[in-house]
């Protein structure tokens, strides 16, 4: 997702063309990783410039069996001023935080801001565990990611 602009949607177009061209097709609990390159700009404002997914997007993922949904970047739906733009354009809710509300309608978990997702050495086949720290009350958390090459 590194050739994406600040603000771009990732699209089903776009998802279904990463996968063409590295050769892969989705199964059934497969978790998704999407590397924009955010996470080497951390410490500056160029962090929150980033693509991010939209309703579409998400929910085309969970159809594909997809249960867990990573993104290297500050938040997994798209800057907070472009969908503010778009809502003072048209009015409508639904472009506020679309992915994360995609979550009622399917049940998913998103992964925001881990590292170093350009050091796995491959695209595909190898794990991800996720070890989540329990907070009571909360509706979401931190947790340590990790990546499992055979």
């Amino acid at each position: 997702m590194r050739s994406l602009p600040t603000g771009a949607e990732i699209t089903v177009g776009f998802l279904r063309q990463a996968l063409e061209r590295i050769g892969y097709s989705l199964q059934p609990l497969d978790i998704v990783l999407l590397q924009t390159g955010c996470d080497r700009r951390i410490q500056s404002r160029e962090y929150f410039a980033q693509p991010g997914l939209g309703r579409d997007g998400t929910l085309w993922l969970v159809e594909q069996g997809v249960r867990v949904i990573g993104i290297d970047a500050c938040t997994i739906d798209r800057p907070f001023a472009g969908m503010t733009a778009d809502f003072r354009r048209s009015g409508d809710g639904r472009h506020i935080w679309p992915a994360h509300f995609a979550g009622i309608s399917r049940e998913y978990c998103q992964i925001e801001k881990p590292a170093n997702l350009d050091r796995i050495p491959k695209p595909f086949g190898f794990r991800v565990s996720c070890f989540p720290v329990k907070i009571q009350g909360a509706s979401a958390g931190w947790c340590r990611a990790v990546a499992i090459v055979d």
